[in-house]
Protein backbone atom coordinates (compact mmCIF):
# COMPACT_ATOMS: atom_id res chain seq x y z
CA UNK A 1 0.00 0.00 0.00
CA UNK A 2 1.53 3.41 -1.01
CA UNK A 3 2.26 4.71 2.84
CA UNK A 4 4.28 7.88 3.60
CA UNK A 5 7.25 8.18 5.25
CA UNK A 6 8.11 11.52 6.49
CA UNK A 7 9.29 10.79 9.76
CA UNK A 8 12.64 9.10 9.83
CA UNK A 9 14.23 11.71 7.67
CA UNK A 10 12.25 14.73 8.28
CA UNK A 11 14.04 17.83 9.77
CA UNK A 12 11.06 20.51 9.96
CA UNK A 13 7.46 20.92 9.28
CA UNK A 14 7.32 21.54 5.85
CA UNK A 15 9.20 18.42 4.73
CA UNK A 16 8.38 17.07 1.53
CA UNK A 17 5.62 13.79 1.88
CA UNK A 18 7.31 10.41 0.50
CA UNK A 19 4.49 7.99 -1.11
CA UNK A 20 6.11 4.58 -1.48
CA UNK A 21 4.68 3.38 -4.79
CA UNK A 22 5.18 -0.39 -6.25
CA UNK A 23 6.52 -0.39 -9.98
CA UNK A 24 4.82 -4.03 -10.65
CA UNK A 25 1.38 -1.99 -10.30
CA UNK A 26 2.11 -0.36 -13.64
CA UNK A 27 2.43 -2.37 -16.85
CA UNK A 28 2.36 -1.29 -20.72
CA UNK A 29 1.85 -2.55 -24.12
CA UNK A 30 5.44 -2.99 -26.29
CA UNK A 31 3.40 -0.27 -28.45
CA UNK A 32 5.62 2.50 -28.39
CA UNK A 33 2.92 4.98 -29.76
CA UNK A 34 0.32 4.02 -27.24
CA UNK A 35 1.49 5.59 -23.78
CA UNK A 36 -1.37 4.25 -21.29
CA UNK A 37 -0.86 1.17 -18.67
CA UNK A 38 -2.58 -1.38 -19.64
CA UNK A 39 -5.96 -0.96 -17.75
CA UNK A 40 -6.81 -3.33 -15.15
CA UNK A 41 -10.14 -1.93 -14.33
CA UNK A 42 -13.04 -4.35 -15.00
CA UNK A 43 -15.01 -6.40 -12.82
CA UNK A 44 -13.07 -10.00 -13.89
CA UNK A 45 -9.49 -8.56 -14.12
CA UNK A 46 -6.81 -8.81 -11.51
CA UNK A 47 -4.92 -5.95 -10.23
CA UNK A 48 -1.05 -7.06 -10.74
CA UNK A 49 -0.13 -5.96 -7.35
CA UNK A 50 -1.89 -5.83 -3.69
CA UNK A 51 -1.37 -2.13 -3.35
CA UNK A 52 -2.57 -1.03 -7.16
CA UNK A 53 -5.60 0.92 -6.42
CA UNK A 54 -3.08 2.68 -3.51
CA UNK A 55 -0.45 3.23 -5.88
CA UNK A 56 -2.70 4.78 -8.84
CA UNK A 57 -3.90 7.21 -6.29
CA UNK A 58 -0.57 8.20 -5.23
CA UNK A 59 0.09 8.76 -9.33
CA UNK A 60 -2.92 10.75 -9.43
CA UNK A 61 -2.21 12.84 -6.61
CA UNK A 62 1.28 13.64 -8.22
CA UNK A 63 0.04 14.20 -11.15
CA UNK A 64 -2.33 16.70 -9.75
CA UNK A 65 0.03 18.49 -8.34
CA UNK A 66 2.30 18.69 -11.69
CA UNK A 67 -0.65 20.04 -13.42
CA UNK A 68 -0.97 22.80 -10.89
CA UNK A 69 2.61 23.59 -11.65
CA UNK A 70 4.20 22.16 -8.73
CA UNK A 71 7.04 20.30 -8.91
CA UNK A 72 7.32 16.33 -7.46
CA UNK A 73 10.22 14.05 -7.62
CA UNK A 74 9.72 9.82 -9.20
CA UNK A 75 11.91 7.32 -9.74
CA UNK A 76 13.12 6.56 -13.37
CA UNK A 77 15.15 3.75 -14.46
CA UNK A 78 18.24 6.19 -14.54
CA UNK A 79 18.45 8.69 -11.29
CA UNK A 80 15.27 10.09 -9.62
CA UNK A 81 14.29 13.24 -11.23
CA UNK A 82 12.31 16.63 -10.62
CA UNK A 83 9.47 17.13 -12.82
CA UNK A 84 7.61 19.85 -13.76
CA UNK A 85 5.01 20.47 -16.66
CA UNK A 86 7.56 20.96 -19.72
CA UNK A 87 5.13 23.45 -21.50
CA UNK A 88 5.14 26.04 -18.40
CA UNK A 89 7.66 28.23 -17.85
CA UNK A 90 6.38 29.42 -14.61
CA UNK A 91 6.23 25.11 -13.45
CA UNK A 92 9.81 25.15 -14.96
CA UNK A 93 11.48 27.90 -12.88
CA UNK A 94 10.47 25.80 -10.17
CA UNK A 95 12.47 23.26 -10.80
CA UNK A 96 15.97 25.64 -11.22
CA UNK A 97 14.77 27.11 -8.23
CA UNK A 98 14.24 24.02 -5.64
CA UNK A 99 17.47 22.94 -7.51
CA UNK A 100 20.01 25.92 -7.38
CA UNK A 101 20.41 24.86 -10.93
CA UNK A 102 22.01 27.18 -13.23
CA UNK A 103 19.75 28.43 -15.95
CA UNK A 104 21.98 28.04 -18.71
CA UNK A 105 22.17 24.31 -17.79
CA UNK A 106 19.08 22.58 -19.93
CA UNK A 107 16.68 20.28 -18.93
CA UNK A 108 15.83 17.15 -20.12
CA UNK A 109 12.36 16.48 -21.52
CA UNK A 110 10.39 12.96 -21.03
CA UNK A 111 7.53 11.94 -22.82
CA UNK A 112 5.50 8.68 -22.60
CA UNK A 113 4.60 8.05 -25.99
CA UNK A 114 5.37 8.55 -29.80
CA UNK A 115 2.55 10.76 -30.05
CA UNK A 116 3.62 13.09 -27.09
CA UNK A 117 6.73 13.54 -28.45
CA UNK A 118 5.44 14.16 -32.22
CA UNK A 119 3.66 17.63 -30.14
CA UNK A 120 6.92 18.98 -29.30
CA UNK A 121 8.34 19.39 -32.61
CA UNK A 122 8.17 22.28 -34.83
CA UNK A 123 4.85 22.38 -37.16
CA UNK A 124 6.98 21.26 -39.95
CA UNK A 125 8.04 18.18 -38.87
CA UNK A 126 5.85 15.05 -38.41
CA UNK A 127 8.40 12.64 -37.04
CA UNK A 128 12.26 13.40 -35.17
CA UNK A 129 14.60 13.72 -38.13
CA UNK A 130 15.21 10.07 -39.66
CA UNK A 131 18.89 10.08 -38.46
CA UNK A 132 17.50 8.61 -34.93
CA UNK A 133 15.06 6.39 -36.53
CA UNK A 134 17.45 3.17 -35.38
CA UNK A 135 18.51 4.24 -31.89
CA UNK A 136 15.20 5.17 -31.06
CA UNK A 137 13.77 1.49 -32.69
CA UNK A 138 16.46 -0.08 -30.56
CA UNK A 139 16.33 1.90 -26.85
CA UNK A 140 13.21 3.63 -26.49
CA UNK A 141 12.00 3.13 -23.91
CA UNK A 142 15.23 3.29 -22.01
CA UNK A 143 17.92 5.53 -20.50
CA UNK A 144 18.59 7.48 -23.82
CA UNK A 145 17.95 11.03 -24.58
CA UNK A 146 18.02 12.15 -27.96
CA UNK A 147 18.77 16.25 -29.33
CA UNK A 148 15.53 16.80 -31.57
CA UNK A 149 14.57 20.34 -32.94
CA UNK A 150 12.49 21.96 -30.29
CA UNK A 151 8.84 23.05 -31.18
CA UNK A 152 6.80 26.23 -30.18
CA UNK A 153 5.29 24.35 -27.14
CA UNK A 154 8.54 24.24 -25.30
CA UNK A 155 9.72 27.05 -23.11
CA UNK A 156 13.29 28.43 -24.30
CA UNK A 157 13.81 28.46 -20.18
CA UNK A 158 13.84 24.34 -20.71
CA UNK A 159 16.56 24.67 -23.55
CA UNK A 160 18.51 27.52 -21.92
CA UNK A 161 18.05 29.52 -25.26
CA UNK A 162 19.18 26.29 -28.16
CA UNK A 163 16.03 26.10 -30.70
CA UNK A 164 17.19 22.29 -29.47
CA UNK A 165 15.83 20.46 -26.98
CA UNK A 166 16.61 16.25 -25.49
CA UNK A 167 13.70 14.13 -25.30
CA UNK A 168 13.86 10.97 -23.46
CA UNK A 169 11.25 8.03 -23.47
CA UNK A 170 11.87 6.26 -19.80
CA UNK A 171 11.25 2.77 -19.18
CA UNK A 172 10.61 2.84 -15.57
CA UNK A 173 7.00 2.11 -15.02
CA UNK A 174 6.84 4.61 -12.70
CA UNK A 175 7.68 7.48 -14.85
CA UNK A 176 5.64 6.45 -17.66
CA UNK A 177 2.51 5.75 -15.54
CA UNK A 178 3.03 9.55 -14.33
CA UNK A 179 3.69 11.23 -17.29
CA UNK A 180 0.32 9.56 -19.09
CA UNK A 181 -1.57 10.57 -16.14
CA UNK A 182 -0.98 13.95 -16.90
CA UNK A 183 -0.92 13.84 -20.59
CA UNK A 184 2.06 16.20 -20.86
CA UNK A 185 5.24 16.18 -21.40
CA UNK A 186 7.87 16.21 -18.24
CA UNK A 187 10.78 18.57 -18.07
CA UNK A 188 13.00 17.02 -15.18
CA UNK A 189 16.79 16.84 -14.06
CA UNK A 190 18.11 14.77 -11.66
CA UNK A 191 16.15 15.46 -7.52
CA UNK A 192 19.23 16.56 -6.14
CA UNK A 193 20.96 20.05 -5.34
CA UNK A 194 22.68 21.25 -8.01
CA UNK A 195 26.50 19.52 -8.06
CA UNK A 196 26.22 17.30 -5.72
CA UNK A 197 25.64 13.35 -6.20
CA UNK A 198 22.29 12.18 -7.98
CA UNK A 199 20.16 10.15 -6.53
CA UNK A 200 19.36 6.79 -6.65
CA UNK A 201 17.10 6.49 -3.51
CA UNK A 202 14.32 8.40 -2.14
CA UNK A 203 15.99 9.18 0.93
CA UNK A 204 18.37 10.95 -1.48
CA UNK A 205 16.26 13.10 -3.05
CA UNK A 206 14.66 13.88 0.61
CA UNK A 207 18.02 14.82 2.43
CA UNK A 208 18.50 17.43 -0.40
CA UNK A 209 15.36 18.85 -1.49
CA UNK A 210 12.80 17.57 1.38
CA UNK A 211 11.94 20.93 2.62
CA UNK A 212 11.84 22.50 -1.14
CA UNK A 213 8.87 20.46 -2.80
CA UNK A 214 5.91 19.01 -1.65
CA UNK A 215 6.05 15.33 -2.81
CA UNK A 216 8.45 12.08 -3.89
CA UNK A 217 7.58 9.17 -5.14
CA UNK A 218 8.99 6.68 -3.41
CA UNK A 219 9.54 3.37 -6.42
CA UNK A 220 12.69 1.77 -4.91
CA UNK A 221 15.99 1.80 -5.79
CA UNK A 222 17.06 2.73 -9.76
CA UNK A 223 18.30 0.18 -11.58
CA UNK A 224 20.88 2.11 -14.00
CA UNK A 225 22.16 3.78 -11.05
CA UNK A 226 23.73 6.75 -13.74
CA UNK A 227 21.87 9.35 -16.17
CA UNK A 228 21.20 8.78 -19.31
CA UNK A 229 22.90 8.68 -22.89
CA UNK A 230 22.53 11.42 -24.53
CA UNK A 231 22.78 11.52 -28.30
CA UNK A 232 23.14 14.53 -30.95
CA UNK A 233 22.35 13.05 -34.48
CA UNK A 234 21.17 16.41 -35.68
CA UNK A 235 24.97 16.64 -36.01
CA UNK A 236 27.06 14.97 -38.78
CA UNK A 237 28.65 12.62 -38.06
CA UNK A 238 26.68 12.18 -34.92
CA UNK A 239 28.18 12.51 -31.55
CA UNK A 240 27.29 11.23 -27.87
CA UNK A 241 27.60 14.32 -25.81
CA UNK A 242 27.20 12.56 -22.61
CA UNK A 243 27.76 9.04 -21.81
CA UNK A 244 25.06 6.24 -20.10
CA UNK A 245 22.79 3.48 -19.92
CA UNK A 246 23.32 2.56 -23.54
CA UNK A 247 27.06 2.52 -24.92
CA UNK A 248 28.43 3.80 -27.34
CA UNK A 249 29.03 0.11 -28.85
CA UNK A 250 25.30 -0.75 -28.22
CA UNK A 251 25.12 2.48 -30.59
CA UNK A 252 27.72 2.11 -33.02
CA UNK A 253 26.40 -1.09 -34.10
CA UNK A 254 22.74 0.84 -35.35
CA UNK A 255 22.66 2.08 -38.89
CA UNK A 256 22.87 6.35 -39.19
CA UNK A 257 26.00 5.75 -36.56
CA UNK A 258 28.37 5.41 -38.53
CA UNK A 259 31.55 7.50 -37.60
CA UNK A 260 29.60 8.04 -34.24
CA UNK A 261 32.28 10.03 -32.13
CA UNK A 262 32.18 11.26 -28.01
CA UNK A 263 32.63 14.17 -26.28
CA UNK A 264 34.93 14.50 -23.96
CA UNK A 265 36.47 11.50 -24.48
CA UNK A 266 40.44 11.31 -25.72
CA UNK A 267 40.23 9.09 -28.82
CA UNK A 268 36.41 10.18 -29.27
CA UNK A 269 37.52 13.08 -32.64
CA UNK A 270 35.40 15.70 -30.79
CA UNK A 271 37.50 18.57 -32.15
CA UNK A 272 38.86 21.18 -29.44
CA UNK A 273 37.32 23.83 -30.92
CA UNK A 274 34.35 22.59 -30.71
CA UNK A 275 34.35 20.99 -27.45
CA UNK A 276 35.08 24.30 -26.40
CA UNK A 277 31.79 25.57 -27.69
CA UNK A 278 29.60 23.00 -26.77
CA UNK A 279 31.26 23.52 -22.98
CA UNK A 280 30.54 27.53 -23.42
CA UNK A 281 26.57 26.64 -24.60
CA UNK A 282 25.47 23.43 -23.17
CA UNK A 283 22.86 22.11 -25.21
CA UNK A 284 22.40 19.34 -23.04
CA UNK A 285 22.93 18.39 -19.08
CA UNK A 286 26.08 17.36 -17.47
CA UNK A 287 28.18 19.28 -19.94
CA UNK A 288 29.32 22.88 -18.53
CA UNK A 289 29.26 22.46 -14.62
CA UNK A 290 31.53 20.17 -12.18
CA UNK A 291 28.92 17.37 -10.96
CA UNK A 292 28.57 14.54 -8.76
CA UNK A 293 30.55 16.03 -5.81
CA UNK A 294 30.30 14.75 -2.49
CA UNK A 295 31.31 17.18 0.32
CA UNK A 296 34.33 15.19 1.07
CA UNK A 297 37.16 15.29 -1.60
CA UNK A 298 37.52 12.63 -3.94
CA UNK A 299 40.53 10.99 -5.59
CA UNK A 300 40.41 8.85 -8.26
CA UNK A 301 42.60 6.22 -9.70
CA UNK A 302 42.65 5.54 -13.38
CA UNK A 303 43.85 3.00 -15.03
CA UNK A 304 46.24 3.31 -17.92
CA UNK A 305 44.72 0.21 -19.68
CA UNK A 306 42.04 -2.13 -18.36
CA UNK A 307 44.53 -5.25 -17.89
CA UNK A 308 45.09 -7.51 -15.24
CA UNK A 309 48.92 -5.84 -14.25
CA UNK A 310 47.12 -2.66 -14.39
CA UNK A 311 44.16 -3.07 -11.98
CA UNK A 312 46.40 -4.99 -9.42
CA UNK A 313 48.70 -1.55 -9.67
CA UNK A 314 45.43 0.71 -9.14
CA UNK A 315 44.75 -1.04 -6.03
CA UNK A 316 48.74 -1.19 -4.38
CA UNK A 317 48.57 2.66 -5.23
CA UNK A 318 45.04 2.62 -3.83
CA UNK A 319 46.88 1.51 -0.73
CA UNK A 320 50.03 3.09 -0.50
CA UNK A 321 47.69 6.20 -0.66
CA UNK A 322 45.41 5.17 2.48
CA UNK A 323 49.02 4.55 4.26
CA UNK A 324 50.19 7.76 3.72
CA UNK A 325 46.92 9.56 4.56
CA UNK A 326 46.81 7.67 8.06
CA UNK A 327 50.45 9.13 8.84
CA UNK A 328 49.45 12.90 7.69
CA UNK A 329 45.58 13.29 8.96
CA UNK A 330 44.31 14.18 11.88
CA UNK A 331 43.51 10.97 14.37
CA UNK A 332 39.61 11.89 14.02
CA UNK A 333 39.91 12.17 10.65
CA UNK A 334 38.73 8.95 8.45
CA UNK A 335 38.92 8.04 4.77
CA UNK A 336 36.78 6.31 2.42
CA UNK A 337 38.00 3.98 -0.18
CA UNK A 338 35.50 2.70 -3.07
CA UNK A 339 36.72 -0.53 -4.43
CA UNK A 340 35.97 -1.94 -8.29
CA UNK A 341 39.23 -4.92 -7.86
CA UNK A 342 38.93 -6.34 -4.99
CA UNK A 343 35.80 -6.78 -1.98
CA UNK A 344 36.96 -5.47 1.13
CA UNK A 345 38.15 -7.31 3.81
CA UNK A 346 39.60 -10.27 1.17
CA UNK A 347 43.36 -11.22 2.31
CA UNK A 348 44.23 -9.71 -0.93
CA UNK A 349 42.52 -5.98 0.40
CA UNK A 350 45.18 -5.41 2.43
CA UNK A 351 43.52 -2.40 4.05
CA UNK A 352 42.38 -2.90 8.14
CA UNK A 353 42.20 0.10 10.34
CA UNK A 354 39.39 1.68 12.26
CA UNK A 355 39.67 5.04 10.57
CA UNK A 356 39.22 3.61 6.79
CA UNK A 357 36.09 2.63 5.52
CA UNK A 358 36.08 0.45 2.58
CA UNK A 359 33.09 -0.11 -0.01
CA UNK A 360 33.01 -2.82 -3.10
CA UNK A 361 30.99 -1.19 -5.92
CA UNK A 362 31.26 -4.37 -7.99
CA UNK A 363 33.24 -6.53 -10.24
CA UNK A 364 31.52 -5.07 -13.87
CA UNK A 365 31.28 -1.66 -14.96
CA UNK A 366 27.46 -1.92 -14.87
CA UNK A 367 27.27 -2.93 -11.39
CA UNK A 368 29.55 -0.37 -10.55
CA UNK A 369 27.52 2.48 -12.34
CA UNK A 370 24.45 1.51 -10.10
CA UNK A 371 25.97 1.84 -6.85
CA UNK A 372 28.51 4.96 -7.56
CA UNK A 373 25.74 7.67 -6.63
CA UNK A 374 24.39 5.94 -3.48
CA UNK A 375 28.63 4.97 -2.23
CA UNK A 376 29.25 8.29 -2.50
CA UNK A 377 26.31 9.72 -0.31
CA UNK A 378 27.25 6.92 1.82
CA UNK A 379 30.92 8.17 2.27
CA UNK A 380 29.77 11.50 2.93
CA UNK A 381 27.27 10.23 5.39
CA UNK A 382 29.99 8.24 7.28
CA UNK A 383 31.90 11.86 7.60
CA UNK A 384 35.33 11.02 5.64
CA UNK A 385 37.71 13.28 4.50
CA UNK A 386 38.47 12.11 1.61
CA UNK A 387 37.37 9.35 -0.59
CA UNK A 388 39.72 7.08 -2.70
CA UNK A 389 38.06 5.55 -5.80
CA UNK A 390 39.24 2.73 -7.90
CA UNK A 391 38.41 3.68 -11.35
CA UNK A 392 37.48 1.10 -13.96
CA UNK A 393 38.18 0.71 -17.86
CA UNK A 394 36.14 2.42 -20.76
CA UNK A 395 34.47 -0.10 -21.96
CA UNK A 396 30.65 -0.58 -21.69
CA UNK A 397 29.12 1.07 -18.77
CA UNK A 398 32.80 2.02 -17.97
CA UNK A 399 32.85 4.85 -20.01
CA UNK A 400 29.69 6.05 -18.19
CA UNK A 401 31.38 5.62 -14.68
CA UNK A 402 34.34 7.48 -15.54
CA UNK A 403 32.52 9.89 -16.97
CA UNK A 404 30.95 10.95 -13.91
CA UNK A 405 33.65 10.04 -11.21
CA UNK A 406 35.95 13.03 -13.29
CA UNK A 407 33.38 15.45 -12.84
CA UNK A 408 33.27 14.40 -8.98
CA UNK A 409 36.84 14.29 -8.40
CA UNK A 410 38.98 16.95 -6.81
CA UNK A 411 42.09 15.33 -8.34
CA UNK A 412 42.65 12.43 -10.67
CA UNK A 413 46.12 10.29 -11.27
CA UNK A 414 46.82 7.31 -13.46
CA UNK A 415 47.90 4.27 -12.98
CA UNK A 416 49.89 2.14 -15.61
Amino acid sequence: MSTSTQGDLSTGKDQAECLVVDPLSFRFSSDLSLGAPLSFASPHSHPPTPTYHADVTAIQRAASLLSQDQVVAFPSETVYGLAANALHPEAVAKIFHAKGRPSDNPLIVHVSSLAMLRSILPTSCQSPPEAYAAVVAASWPGPLTILIPRGPSIPLSVTAGHETVAVRFPSHPIARALIDACGFPLAAPSANTSGRPSPTLAEHVLRDLGGRIPLIIDGGPCGHGVESTVLDALAVPPVVLRPGGVTVEMLRDLPGMEGLRVYGKKDGHVDDKDAKAMEAAPTTPGMKYRHYTPEAEVLLFEPASGSVTDRTALRAAVDSEARHLLTTMASTQTIGILRTTVAPGSPSSGMVDPRIHEMHLGRTSAKVAQELFKALRSMEQRGVTIILVEGVSEDGEGLAVMNRLRKAASSTRVVS
